[in-house]
């Protein structure tokens, strides 16, 4: 009982830090393709902002859907639990 409730603290901590993950490497992406294209093409600061938007972007998204696993996951467990109690 006790390894059960430790278990589900450290997979809830997980989740959380990579939806951390998944937003922070979104922007560091949009600013690096970015700025290397901005180099490229000469056209300073524009290219970085507009992939910088597209990486925050990006980045909520894939936040976003982790989370809609996450809820899928819970109201499966959900279901599991009230069907072996009943």
């Amino acid at each position: 009982m006790f390894f059960k409730k430790k278990i589900k603290d450290f997979d809830t901590l997980g989740t959380a830090y990579m939806m951390g993950i998944h937003l922070v490497s979104g922007v560091i992406v949009g600013i690096v393709i970015g700025y290397y294209l901005d180099k490229f093409f000469d056209t300073k600061p524009w290219l970085t902002l507009i992939f910088l938007v597209l990486g925050i972007i990006a980045g909520y998204r894939n936040m976003f859907r982790e989370m809609g696993r996450i809820q899928k996951k819970q109201a499966e467990a959900e279901k599991r639990d009230h069907v072996s109690k009943d």
